[in-house]
């Protein structure tokens, strides 16, 4: 893969990369699609990074459909595929580690403690394999690219970081892997969490701008249905992922994550 991505700088190529943990979805197609503008080669890799996982986490359940998301690949129009083994990214003595602290405190950073240094490193040894002029991400992981950015920054990478709005499915929820955990009862209420954040989106609108109460809306609404339990919901800049006292209409971002029975899922809207 490397040597591919040397190849095709050495030509004068731009390189966009898509990283992915498989499962590949309509969510991810529109990556491609945005990516297909901003470059000459589109690189999608596909890496379930097990250093993201906690020890009680779903490593060994989490999807994966190797043949299916080739065809999606080759259905998409992805240049590249790049799939390789944990024990190629991770060989044997491997001891290296990436890590930012600052975006990566809060939200997810407290109730996953180890999932941004994990996502950081492979997000380090991407860049080196694949080279890319960009990298693609989706505004559901709103945190984790921020984090991303910062580390992009702060290391001197020479990668753009473009982000891609969430696709939904018709009933709100944000698509992701972990949705094919669902069973009927679940998926009927999974929409709860998008629908409590338009809930405080909609005070926001209305002109509330004091956090406590939007976040109080947020939560209530999620309380209502017995299988929704909330991990944490935040008002945060929609950039650095810092709390704000103050909501900003077109800064701001309404992020939480909660449970839908096993399944953790998380979700955001920009106010």
């Amino acid at each position: 893969m490397q040597s591919l991505a040397v190849a095709l700088r050495s030509q004068g190529k731009l390189i966009a990369l898509v990283p992915t943990r498989g499962s590949l979805h309509a969510g991810h197609r529109r990556l491609v699609e945005v990516a297909k503008k901003e470059a000459d080669r589109v690189i999608l890799s596909i890496f379930v990074n097990p250093h993201e996982f906690g020890p009680n986490e779903d490593l060994a359940q989490f999807p994966r459909d190797r043949e299916g998301d080739l065809d999606f690949c080759r259905e998409a129009g992805v240049d590249s595929v790049f799939m390789p083994c944990e024990k190629e990214m991770y060989p044997p003595g491997y001891s290296t580690w990436v890590e930012e602290t600052r975006r990566a405190a809060g939200m997810c950073g407290l109730s996953r403690p180890h999932y941004f240094r994990g996502a950081c490193t492979v997000y380090v040894k991407l860049f080196n394999i694949v080279r890319p002029d960009s990298v693609l991400m989706g505004w559901r992981d709103a945190q984790l690219a921020a984090v991303v950015r910062k580390m992009v920054e702060d290391l001197n990478f020479p990668v753009d970081i473009t982000m891609v709005e969430t696709v939904r499915a018709e009933d709100g929820v944000a698509l992701n892997a972990r949705n094919a955990y669902f069973d009927d009862f679940q998926r009927r209420d999974a929409p709860v969490i998008h629908n409590a954040l338009l809930k405080g989106k909609e005070l926001v609108d209305s002109g509330i701008t004091n956090v406590d109460r939007v976040l109080a809306e947020i939560t209530h609404h999620m309380s209502q249905n017995r299988r929704i339990r909330l991990i944490y919901v935040s008002a945060v800049d929609r950039m650095t992922m810092e709390p704000v006292r103050q909501i900003e209409p077109g800064r701001t971002l309404l992020a939480a994550a909660a449970w839908c029975d096993q399944v953790r899922l998380i979700d955001n809207v920009l106010v």
